[in-house]
């Protein structure tokens, strides 16, 4: 099933304003598979505009006939030519391009890798461009590939492009709609397996439930996504046996770079860089406690960033073998007892998330942070949530729930015991707010955010 276009407002009215240019304006896309770049460039950019080409691994001569192919169903005869090498191919598609048109190179790397002089091809025409010239916009998945060639100082197209898009993982906001999903808990659930990503929603929305999907794209080893994490380090990573090694463990509760490095026996200082490619690859994230100097190295906390991963190095990883021999179904329900764990990490993010966007108390709060270390007693102490107010004195301190059968009241009696422990809170204008599921809350004296309250902020 086709997914309805979602979101990405604007992104799209970036790429209108760049093809609107007189001149011919340059563009590039990139971030990680399936988040819907070449579904956008479709949505963008008129058919009749445009010539989209999707690089592969074949030999440079049959994609340049396969590209002028495509031409020739803008440009007629364009085809019948056989072109000896790149220059040639689109030297002609630059000068015989009606005015206006779109050229979409998607997926560089895979050209690149077999025509390393591309670049600078493109590079030569892209500074020749003049009014009615054609219009260039390049994407692709390998976000390291994707940087190096334009926003490597020394790369031919550094400096040339007139937008770069990062295109990430849709809010949270937008899967009730995706998967035809009523009630906000359930998306909260939907959300902690298949994160923001639209190609996933797609698969999802093709199945009876949550738990077919589950057990039909993730859990079955023919699966659509069983394999999935092994080809998005392959997009980014020569060498992918350390990364994976490295989500694993953190996957399974190691989340201090000293637990890492023990259990796979090296030095913490030869771990540092690789958890950093996979902090840049979105698919990791670094924390420090709240007021903590982002330096702070030894408090860092290493965590998946993405539920999917995350999802799939806690369930699927560690049960390969299992499911190589027993039915997905039946794994799934054993399983079942941790998701509701697994999801309340999730939920905890998206109040974090949602903290920015939400009106509280009828003030503007930054960005939400964990804070962990010793209280007041110097005993050792965790809160969920902790956000200073814009340009003003005020601190939200929060605790977040995923269970309807709790004493809201004592929650909140706890969370007043924790703001009172907190080192930082003399003098500061504290706002205690609670996250919890829908119907877990009775009337209580401080602000109560739903999973429906947040699935309104995050969108």
């Amino acid at each position: 099933m086709k997914l309805r276009f979602l979101d990405r407002t604007a992104e799209k009215a970036r790429i209108d304003r760049l093809i609107r240019r007189s001149t011919g304006g340059f563009g590039v896309l990139y971030g990680r598979r399936r988040c819907g770049k070449s579904r956008l460039l479709r949505e963008a950019i008129p058919a009749e505009r445009s010539v989209n080409y999707v690089g592969d691994d074949r030999a440079p001569i049959l994609q340049r006939a396969t590209l002028a192919v495509e031409i020739a169903r803008m440009i007629e005869g364009f085809d019948r030519v056989d072109y000896p090498d790149w220059e040639a191919l689109l030297g002609r598609w630059w000068k015989d391009a009606p005015a206006g048109s779109v050229l979409i190179l998607d997926e560089l790397p895979s050209l690149v890798a077999q025509e390393r002089g591309l670049p600078s091809i493109l590079q030569k025409l892209i500074d020749g461009n003049a009014a009615g010239s054609p219009h260039l916009i390049v994407a692709g998945s390998s976000q390291r590939m994707m940087q190096g060639l334009v926003m490597d100082r020394s790369a031919p197209l550094f400096g040339r492009a007139d937008e770069i898009l990062k295109i990430r993982p849709l809010s949270f906001g937008w899967i009730p709609e995706a998967l035809g999903i009523v009630r906000a808990e359930e998306a909260v659930e939907a959300f902690a397996v298949w994160g923001g990503i639209p190609r996933y929603w797609e698969l999802a929305a093709e199945q009876r439930d949550l738990s077919a999907a589950v057990a039909s794209l993730v859990l079955d080893p023919l699966g659509v996504l069983h394999d999935e994490p092994g080809r998005l380090l392959l997009d980014d990573l020569r060498d992918t046996t350390q990364a994976a090694s490295i989500l694993n463990l953190i996957g399974s509760g190691c989340h201090r770079l000293s637990e890492i490095a023990g259990r796979l026996g090296k030095p913490a200082t030869s771990l540092t860089r690789p958890l950093q490619r996979l902090v840049e690859m979105g698919l990791v994230r670094r924390e420090v406690p709240y007021g903590a100097p982002k330096r702070a190295s030894k408090r860092s906390f290493y965590d998946i960033d993405d539920p999917f991963l995350r999802f799939y190095f806690r369930f699927v990883e560690p049960n390969r073998s299992l499911l190589e021999v027993r039915s997905p179904d039946l794994v799934w329900r054993n399983l079942a007892p941790g998701f509701r764990h697994h999801v309340a990490g999730v939920w905890e993010d998206l109040a974090r998330e949602s903290v920015p966007r939400l009106d509280l108390a009828g003030r503007e709060w930054g960005k939400a942070f964990r804070w962990w270390g010793p209280g007041r007693d110097r005993k050792p102490l965790e809160v969920d949530v902790v956000a200073g107010e814009v340009g003003g004195e005020g601190l939200l301190v929060g605790e977040v729930k995923w269970s309807t059968r709790i004493d809201a009241g004592a929650v909140l009696r706890q969370l007043m015991d924790k703001i009172d422990r907190l080192p930082f809170t003399e003098g500061r204008d504290v706002l205690p707010v609670l996250w919890l599921p829908d119907g877990a809350a009775d009337q209580l004296s401080c602000p109560v955010v739903t999973p429906a309250d947040v699935l309104r902020a995050c969108r």
